[in-house]
């Protein structure tokens, strides 16, 4: 078949495309998507990431290449593989990001992204449950409440970091983003609204939408300088869906470039180390990769409030008949945003989650007894990483190299020493002094920079922002330009979180639905133009 419009993956960008672009009954829209449906009940119920952490079946299950910096060791990246993309399988924390981050978009050449142009497409897409106002928006699909339960120990947690001297914030995504308290999430009725419940449910009734699961992306095929096609593995058997309109890249910072590479799109030496035949040379293509990393500071605790040993069945049975208690928790229910001595601006660069339970290997692991757990991440990074092939086949996985902590001046490496400072300081606050025992991790012994340094680089992980690999603007190291197009070939685009240029300050979900409204304007611009003619 032939569509208007083309859409390569069912994530938390391409679930917001599928929407927008097939609201019009005359545009016929296709979605591919290489994992299955969200049928999952742990997907819907917010407490089951803990449960979903190592299930297989919904996550492209990545790991970096063995990192120079963090003792060569290979670093796990859970990506969503599902309808809603990682939109499916994230922590649900509503943040926009410091409204600073997209002023600098803009004014290092990027028009049209600067917070002012920025906040109507994340108020577009928000339905906030406290209403309307200057900041936030009602009526949007991405609903946002309050969380329904929240840990004792959460509430002594923000108590302990105001007596360590910083403000309550009740909404990180106001004028000032500073402060801690607790997260808004993108819930509705206590059930997890990813962009898959919140987006494409509304749209998948549409006859002009067809949506294909299971179905992995080969190639774009590309002809006389234009994206034309999609070739697709569907049940074993390879399809080919034509495009008369464009075709929109939705695969995320890993996905994403890969796609490019082996339709013949990126760095000439790579594409020839593949044997992959050679449509333009584009060397921006899998480099600028950046990424959050994260240090974890644990605590033992003598109190049995922790989520460390709790009773799953009892959980399930009062989320899924009454949805109350633990079930609609999120796990990572308070948190907060400082500056640090090294901070270039006023901006905040450390971004706190704390968590009610002892995390060991991403919560795969559980320790003997109960603790607390306060997650603290650098938010500018100055290392830079790259995405390559890791062969010509598709079903291969891509190569990550993170190159964390590989920044000139160590100043990453620095940013984290000071998170794990400001985080003990916090902890060690009177509130938790009930609540908090012996230091595990980094353990009180260690205090000099050089104890520190060799704590992070030993058990510093990702806490899972990948972006940055095919980004936007007009240098020779860019992929796609302002409105997302790719450089040099047409009717193209990429739309994801891949199109970053640098970081926002803070999780980069509700971001990349933003990135995906504000595409969907531009793609039906022309379209709308000449109907209104």
């Amino acid at each position: 078949m032939t569509y208007d419009f083309i859409i390569i993956g069912a994530g938390s960008a391409g679930c917001v495309l599928a929407n927008r672009l097939s609201a019009n009954p005359a545009h016929r829209v296709l979605l591919i998507e290489a994992g299955p449906t969200d049928w999952n009940p742990l997907i819907h119920m917010p407490v089951g990431i803990a449960m979903l952490v190592s299930s297989k079946g919904v996550n492209w299950d990545y790991s970096t290449e063995p990192e120079p910096k963090l003792n060569d060791r290979r670093l796990w990246w859970p990506r969503g593989k599902v309808l809603g993309g990682s939109s499916s399988i994230n922590a649900m924390c509503y943040i926009r990001g410091n409204l600073g981050d997209y002023d600098e978009w803009a004014a290092n050449g990027n028009p049209g992204w600067a917070s002012s142009d920025v906040l109507p497409y994340f108020m577009r897409s928000q339905n906030q449950e406290r209403g309307a106002s200057e900041l936030h928006g009602t009526g949007g699909l991405l609903n946002v409440q309050d969380l329904v339960y929240t840990n004792p120990l959460s509430g002594m947690f923000i108590e302990a970091a105001t007596q360590a001297g910083y403000r309550r914030n009740s909404d990180f995504n106001g004028r000032n983003q500073e402060g801690f308290g607790y997260y808004q999430v993108t819930q509705k009725n206590a059930k997890r609204c990813s962009t898959a419940s919140g987006y494409l449910n509304e749209a998948k009734p549409r006859p002009n939408l067809t949506v294909l699961t299971k179905c992995l992306t080969r190639r774009i095929i590309i002809a006389g300088g234009r994206a034309v096609a999609v070739e697709y593995e569907r049940a074993g058997k390879i399809e080919r869906a034509d495009a008369c309109g464009e075709i929109l890249l939705c695969g995320g910072a890993i996905n994403s470039p890969q796609l490019l590479m082996l339709s013949g799109v990126g760095p000439a030496d790579e594409l020839k180390a593949h044997g992959i035949p050679l449509i333009l040379d584009a060397p921006g293509v899998g480099a600028n990769l950046q990424d959050h990393l994260d240090a974890c500071t644990i605590f033992k605790s003598p109190s049995g409030l922790t989520y460390d040993h709790t009773n799953d069945l009892l959980i399930g049975l009062k989320y899924f008949l009454f949805k109350k208690g633990i079930g609609t928790s999120n796990i990572a229910e308070a948190g907060g945003f400082a500056r640090s001595k090294l901070a270039p601006d006023q901006r905040p660069d450390i971004q706190f989650h704390f968590v009610p339970a002892m995390l060991e290997d991403h919560g795969r692991k559980r320790l003997p007894g109960h603790g607390i757990t306060l997650h603290a991440c650098g938010l500018r990074p100055r290392s830079r990483g790259r995405i390559t092939l890791g062969s010509a086949d598709p079903k291969a996985k891509a190569r990550i190299f993170a190159n964390y902590l590989s920044d000139e001046g160590n100043h990453d490496l620095q940013v984290l020493i000071e998170a794990v400072r400001l985080s003990r300081e916090i902890l060690r606050a009177q509130a938790l002094d009930g609540v908090r025992s012996e230091e595990l991790h980094p353990g009180a012994s260690q205090q000099s920079q050089s104890e520190l340094t060799a704590f992070i680089r030993a058990r510093a992980e990702s806490i899972y922002h990948p972006i940055g690999t095919c980004k936007m603007g007009s240098d020779g190291a860019s992929v796609v330009d302002s409105e997302l197009k790719v450089h040099g070939i047409e009717a193209l685009r990429v739309v994801d979180a891949s199109v970053m240029p640098s970081l926002i300050g803070g999780n980069t979900n509700a971001p990349t639905v933003m990135i995906a409204e504000r595409a969907a304007e531009w793609i039906l611009r022309p379209r709308n133009q000449v109907q209104a003619a």
